[in-house]
């Protein structure tokens, strides 16, 4: 049996391979009222069905004016809990761990959801913006634990906190966009307040067996302060670090002469050498030789397969069992196809020429 599919354990709770599909928005699944509908529920049954060790649901505001868009998933409300618990008791039933990302996009949020976009310091480039008060930061940290408490009366098996692209999460942690002189900010304890202040009220809120995963943005704003956040959250109750981009391109890390990966999973496996926790890299992993190369060579614990899950719901099965019908990722310019419209996507018509000739 390939490493990829090899079994691990996180926190006692048995994952039956070390592929994740990350969190990945559906467009214009939810409505405004950010329940999830039957075309959520059914996007995450076909990708479970698919083989995944660990799925995780798609950024899900915990404050309505924190979305990305109008039409983003929620876990602000009780209201929500019902469609959740659709996507988790459905992924579960095909033996994958269910976590739901649980997501607030501070100053980077649209003006269709708000007039003010609110942030650790006020976006010199956006007139729209203020920083935050220390009581609303309160406040919005008792959004993410009410949101994980909902997550667990969903039937989740945990949480993702997002804290990387260039989110609220990651712009606290990143000198780049924090410019607090209070105890939101200054040092990295300053900036990690906020983040690990969730964290702890999350364990305590939802006891012991609960997972929660933290995705990290590496160059926040450099790769030498990923790493350094990467330690500091190493000594804090978490389960497994998820590392993907800091939503800044100033300083990009350059990977070394000979490894075959971009840099995004090249900060991934850095940041595997420089701390304990359970680690998942993304990007670029397109191959099931790539993913398992990464794996056998103990680069990192867990590959998330992103595009090339929403190109073929199947893709790990297929490759688990030597197919040779991948439905390939086509890798689409100047951007996926998918996050205009998922019907649009070139490998879904693929996909159904595919069923109709078989």
């Amino acid at each position: 049996m390939l490493p990829l599919f090899s079994s691990f354990t996180l926190k006692g709770i048995p994952v039956k391979n070390r592929v994740i599909m990350p969190p990945m928005v559906c467009p214009g699944c939810a409505g405004s009222d950010g329940f999830a509908t039957k075309r959520n529920i059914d996007h995450y049954r076909e990708r479970a069905e698919g083989g995944a060790g660990i799925i995780v649901t798609e950024a899900t505001a915990v404050r309505k004016i924190g979305r990305l868009s109008p039409t983003q998933l929620g876990i602000w409300s009780d209201d929500c809990i019902e469609g959740l618990r659709q996507i988790s008791l459905t992924v579960k039933s095909f033996g994958a761990v269910s976590l739901i990302q649980i997501h607030h996009a501070g100053l980077v949020t649209p003006e269709a959801v708000t007039d003010e976009p609110l942030g650790p310091s006020a976006n010199p480039q956006d007139v729209r913006s203020r920083s935050l008060t220390v009581e609303e930061i309160r406040e919005i940290k008792e959004d993410f634990i009410r949101g994980a408490l909902r997550a667990q009366q969903a039937g989740f098996d945990g949480v993702q906190i997002h804290g990387a692209h260039g989110y609220l999460i990651s712009q606290f942690a990143s000198t780049y966009y924090n410019q607090r002189e209070d105890e939101y900010g200054g040092t990295l304890e300053g900036r990690m307040r906020l983040a690990v202040e969730i964290i702890e009220g999350i364990r305590k809120a939802c006891g012991d067996s609960f997972l929660i995963a933290y995705r990290l943005g590496a160059n926040s704003p450099t790769l030498e302060d990923g790493i350094e956040i990467a330690r500091y959250l190493d000594q804090k109750p978490i389960d497994l670090l998820d590392v993907s981009h800091g939503g800044s391109r100033i300083t990009l890390p350059r990977p070394p002469k000979g490894f075959d990966y971009n840099w995004i999973c090249y900060s991934g496996t850095e940041i595997k050498k420089a701390v304990k926790l359970p680690v998942g890299i993304v990007n670029e992993i397109r191959t099931p030789e790539r993913a398992n190369f990464l794996i056998e060579n103990n680069l990192t614990d867990f590959v998330n397969i992103g595009r090339p899950i929403l190109a073929d719901p199947h893709w790990v099965s297929k490759a688990q069992h030597h197919e040779e019908m991948i439905v390939a990722c086509l890798n689409c310019k100047p951007r996926c196809k998918w996050y205009f419209d998922s019907a649009d996507c070139p490998a879904l018509h693929i996909r159904m020429k595919n069923e109709v000739i078989i």
